[in-house]
Formats: C-alpha cells, sequence, structure tokens
C-alpha cells in the first residue's frame, strides 16, 4: 500500500476523502457535489452475494431511516458498473451503486477498508455530515453484517445537531 492510501479509516471529525465514481447508469458520483446533506457511504464487499445483498436490501426496505435525516445513501463496491446496474435493477434498489472499479478499490484504500488479499473492500460505513465531516464510522469484519440500528441512531444525533 502507498503512502497517497492511508491504512486506517477516516477519523470521526476528519473531512472524508472525496472521490467520483460511476454509478449503475454510468452517470459521475461525487461526493463533494453531496455536501448540504448528510451522506451514508456504504462500501460492500461484493454485488449479489449474500450477506451484501442482505443489508442493502435492508436499507432499501428501511428508506424511512434515510430519508427522514434527508440522508443520500452512496452504495461503493468494486464490481463493475454493468455488474451495479444489474444488481441495483435486480433488487429495486433506488439508491446510487458506485464502481470502484478501476483503478481497481483506490476509494476504498482511501477509506482504509480495500483487504489487498482479497481483492474487495471491507464492510464499513461512514455517515457525513452536510459539510462531509466523519460524524459515524463502523468497519465489521468479514462475514459479518452490519446493524442498521446503529445507522439510525447515528443519523437521529446527526439531525438533533444540525437542526437549524
Amino acid at each position: 500500500m502507498t503512502d497517497a492510501f492511508p491504512a486506517h479509516p477516516p477519523h470521526l471529525g476528519d473531512e472524508a476523502p472525496d472521490f467520483e465514481l460511476p454509478n449503475q447508469f454510468g452517470e459521475p458520483v461525487r461526493l463533494s457535489a453531496l455536501r448540504g446533506r448528510p451522506v451514508v457511504v456504504v462500501f460492500y464487499p461484493f454485488a449479489f452475494s449474500g450477506i451484501c445483498t442482505s443489508e442493502l436490501s435492508e436499507i432499501r426496505d428501511r428508506w424511512d431511516v434515510f430519508s427522514r435525516a434527508g440522508a443520500e445513501v452512496v452504495a461503493v463496491s468494486v464490481d463493475s458498473k454493468f455488474t451495479l446496474r444489474a444488481f441495483a435493477e435486480a433488487e429495486g434498489y433506488a439508491f446510487s451503486l458506485v464502481a470502484d472499479f478501476w483503478p481497481h478499490g483506490e476509494v476504498a484504500r482511501r477509506y482504509g477498508v480495500f483487504d489487498d488479499a482479497s481483492g474487495m473492500a471491507l464492510r464499513g460505513t461512514f455517515i457525513l455530515d452536510s459539510a462531509g465531516i466523519v460524524r459515524y464510522s463502523v468497519v465489521n469484519p468479514r462475514g459479518q453484517a452490519r446493524d442498521l440500528g446503529e445507522y439510525a441512531e447515528a443519523l437521529t444525533r446527526l439531525s438533533s445537531t444540525e437542526a437549524p
């Protein structure tokens, strides 16, 4: 790993590393362009895999958690945009799935969640405030799903501190 990529995830209070990646439709998604509202960046290993499908389906099925907070969800994997489009269509995901395909895993490396041994992203979640500052993060070990209840609590806390 080079010095350009941290060996650890960004710390709470850090500005989230910016990126621009194509979504499932090939449209560019730039993280800094989403400022002004909370953003939930969800790294996951692979489209169509069991735990990943379950986690993203829970986001889809509990969309109220994110809409109440006015949050944008950006799900990131090392899959190609073509795979992500098929995945989104098959599962009915209306949020952005972005392809960290090439250079392979570059954005996951910036967030300290790329596993060089397996060539995939770990299960990292970063909740950013409206200014792009990391306010919540968790990285789960391989095979362990994330807890959507934790997202809801973090988004509620964030919403209460950002209320005018």
